[in-house]
């Protein structure tokens, strides 16, 4: 099960932290169709967070077709995000951790990767394909 966390400073509005962690999950295959997600009651006491804003985000969710509220069971996985396959995901993260530590030991923080990660896909997007 999918166990949600909150950047307060990220200023991106909760409800979207959610709705984009339980994507993430989907597509890296952590969730799966049929597998249920947190009950607005447990989100809320885990993150002490008005349920109304769980309860946007797994509309959100739900309008996308990504999962399914059953009425008295709760909220379940309804399909797969068409992606990279596991084993492609595996090879991916280890060369993005060899390439983390090198950033690192070049003194890059949090704030300074994740700004060259946000320029480097901005620059690949508007360059198109290679």
């Amino acid at each position: 099960m999918i166990e949600f966390r909150l950047n307060p400073r990220s200023g991106v509005p909760t409800y979207l932290q959610l709705v984009h962690q339980t994507r993430q999950a989907i597509r890296l295959g952590l969730l799966r169709p049929g597998d249920q997600l947190p009950t607005v009651k447990e989100v809320v006491g885990h993150l002490a967070i008005n349920p109304n804003t769980v309860l946007k985000a797994y509309r959100e969710l739900d309008h996308e077709g990504l999962v399914e509220g059953r009425r008295g069971q709760g909220t379940f996985v309804a399909r797969t995000v068409e992606g990279a396959t596991h084993s492609e995901h595996a090879a991916l993260r280890q060369a993005l951790e060899r390439w983390i530590g090198r950033a690192r030991a070049a003194g890059l923080d949090d704030e300074d990767l994740a700004a060259l990660v946000a320029s480097t896909m901005e620059h690949a997007f508007t360059a198109g394909p290679s």
